[in-house]
């Protein structure tokens, strides 16, 4: 497989500080050598140039730091999209989460027919008349499928950019009071913990990716909050939620989507080595990435 691996070292979306760090982390953790020996040609394209929130100011509370994060997506969605066009398989490294926007933007101007899987504690549904913080890390999932400030829907200049239907929430255990009344109303499929803990992980998968690849005839995008995995295993994320996955339903996880050979492009997002233990959570993404690319126990 012919990979590109794109770095968006961002934190302006999130309340705290230090995701901007994650794609140095987990390059540090060996991303490039994980994938060159399981045979893959990997070529690193750096980091898409972000600025330093101290340099700039908040705008509009409800949606912070807009504009910035606006263009940061503006120009991921670009790097992305010559990636796909040049037979290359993307792996962005974020970052905090909104960097999705600009990752899915870039994927349907060259896949139009793009299913979504999103792993994550937490819905990111929120809009502006929803959100509790501001923080657009709330907000791409929401902004994705064509909800949300105009500015968001609409960056990388399509909107929606997936469909509601073919767009799958995995994980989820941690919902605010406004996303929770849109994903009960939302033609996005949600399975939640709960349903993680009733069917197991490898059947929550396959439905995943079922829902997501139109029965198995298109393209899948996998972005993944490292949130979406206990803290027991994930401790360096921004924003910790008790009762996530395990260390082997996560790889499982992964394991199942190489498998379905449905998987077009991916993003690990969300790692903050301020908060980590001796790099343990980018080391976690290094073996997710390794396992949805192929990497087997026997």
């Amino acid at each position: 497989m012919r990979v590109a691996v794109i770095g968006v070292p961002m934190d302006l979306g999130g309340r705290r500080r230090g995701t901007d760090m994650g794609p140095s982390a987990i390059r540090y953790a060996g991303l490039g050598e994980a994938l060159r020996e399981l045979g893959h040609d990997v070529v690193d394209l750096g980091n898409i140039p972000v600025a330093i929130r101290e340099t700039r100011t908040v705008g509009d509370p409800r949606a912070k730091f807009l504009d910035e994060i606006v263009q940061v997506c503006e120009e991921l969605a670009r790097w992305v999209e010559d990636a796909v066009r040049g037979g290359r398989l993307p792996i962005v490294l974020g970052g905090d989460h909104s960097v999705a926007i600009g990752t899915v933007g870039g994927l349907v101007r060259a896949r139009p027919d793009l299913g979504v899987i999103w792993l994550d504690a937490h819905g990111d549904f929120n809009t502006p008349e929803t959100t509790p913080s501001g923080s657009v890390h709330g907000m791409p999932l929401a902004a994705i499928v064509g909800r949300g400030h105009v500015k968001l829907v609409q960056c990388c200049g399509i909107a929606p950019k997936v469909c509601e239907e073919r767009t799958v929430l995995v994980g989820v255990r941690d919902l605010d009071p406004g996303e929770k009344e849109a994903l009960r109303h939302a033609g996005v499929r949600v399975f939640t913990m709960k349903d993680v803990d009733e069917m197991g992980i490898a059947a929550v998968m396959r439905k995943a990716i079922e829902i997501a690849s139109d029965g198995g005839r298109e393209g899948v995008h996998v972005t993944m909050d490292l949130d979406v995995v206990d803290p027991g295993y994930a401790p360096g994320v921004g924003t910790p939620v008790p009762g996530g996955l395990t260390y082997r339903e996560a790889h499982l996880a992964m394991e199942i989507i190489a498998e379905s050979r449905r998987m077009v492009s991916l993003e690990l997002t969300e790692v903050n080595p301020i908060l980590d233990q001796g790099n343990r959570t980018a080391v976690l993404a290094v073996g997710l990435v390794a396992s949805a690319l192929g990497k087997t126990i026997l």
